[in-house]
């Protein structure tokens, strides 16, 4: 059987892009090379797109040093046009000119990116007008998993429940601030003020005292103009992992994972990637056979909703009084590590077994 070429696309201008080059790293060290060609293209943070290196290695997370994508002088080049798929990377020569040779065809694209310019339909709207194949969530659902007040809307529409929130911008807050302070302080303490639109806990801030709230949105508002302030949940943080199965309309749902925060306010970038302590991850969570046959069918629902495809990590918050969806990631941490993963690996599904269900589906999904 002939391999399918696989451009491994990651990196990217966010400020996950290191998560992002760590997650290519596990899936260079795991994906099935006898059954895919890859071609590594990287992205730099000034997002130029270069081919980069297939070592595994050189993009491990390590907290002292963070993997990144550097600009190496190389340009790869996508197809001219929908009638093509091939790849053409251009190297600067000796003698001051430039040489540009083939990568081939593509079969499909695997965008392993975190965050904005990425995971948030910018990079499924290029693949679109190109047709190329691509694993993954479409341009309607990497939006709207991207941004919070969008995945918040769309979720109590179709009747699941989520935390209380209020969406303001810099303009909104500075035109009218007696008014939007009455309004959060409305959903009482704590809250979690959020970027709209990023991932990893990046921006994040529990705020306990109104005093901190200012600074709060400071750090919120360096990453995004549009900012959450959402009520804080007492619960368990469950994790579940969704994914599209071979034929078309088929959804599987894994196990749960658990987050148990011990010593650290919430689960936070460090606790996240940089082993910082505080924290448990347990999977399979310690859950009774019908609270995970409901959390199970929460996370079924949320990616409906969405309108999701290919995969997705679906956060749950256990209350007392019922489930409450925190989040649904459209392109979720994907290290051997990560909580996806780890799910599925405990639902019977190997990472590369994982990796290869992915991009198969993604490449059936185009040929549809």
């Amino acid at each position: 059987m002939d391999k399918l070429r696989v451009v491994l696309l990651f990196g990217g201008r966010s400020s996950e892009h290191s998560i992002s080059c760590a997650t290519a790293g596990g899936v260079l060290g795991a994906i099935d090379r006898d059954r895919f060609e890859v071609i590594p293209v990287g992205i730099t943070r000034d997002g130029a797109f270069v081919l980069e290196s297939d070592d595994p290695a050189r993009f491990a997370l390590d907290p002292a040093q963070l993997p990144e994508v550097v600009d190496n002088g190389t340009r790869v080049s996508w197809p001219e046009s929908a009638v093509s798929r091939e790849l053409r990377v251009t190297t600067a020569s000796a003698d001051g000119g430039s040489d540009t040779r083939s990568l081939g065809d593509v079969d499909v694209v695997f965008p392993i990116l975190h965050g904005r310019f990425g995971e948030d339909g910018t990079i499924q709207g290029l693949l679109e007008l190109l047709g190329l194949p691509y694993v993954g969530n479409g341009v309607l659902a990497s939006a709207a998993g991207m941004d919070k007040h969008a995945t918040k809307t769309l979720l109590e529409g179709a009747g699941i429940q989520v935390a209380p929130w209020v969406t303001l911008t810099r303009a909104a807050l500075d035109a009218d601030p007696v008014l939007w302070q009455r309004r959060v302080q409305a959903l009482g303490l704590p809250v979690f003020v959020k970027p709209a639109r990023a991932g990893s806990s990046v921006g994040v801030t529990k705020v306990s005292d109104w005093s901190g709230l200012d600074a709060a949105l400071d750090v919120a508002f360096a990453e995004d103009r549009s900012v959450l302030v959402e009520s804080a949940v007492s619960g368990r943080e469950i994790e579940i992992a969704v994914l599209e199965g071979p034929e078309p309309g088929e959804v599987g749902v894994s196990v749960a994972g658990e987050v148990i925060v011990s010593g650290r306010d919430f689960y936070d970038f460090e606790a996240k990637y940089l082993d910082a302590p505080g924290v448990e991850l347990v999977c399979p969570a310690d859950l009774g056979d019908g609270e995970l046959f409901e959390l199970q069918r929460v996370a079924r629902r949320a990616f409906e909703a969405l309108g999701a495809e290919g995969l997705a990590r679906v956060d749950v918050f256990l209350t007392d009084e019922g489930y409450v969806v925190n989040e649904v990631n459209t392109m979720p941490g994907f290290t051997p590590i990560s909580m996806f993963p780890t799910c599925w690996l405990n639902s019977g599904l190997s990472y590369p077994e994982l990796i290869t269900r992915l991009i198969e589906v993604g490449h059936a999904r185009g040929a549809r």
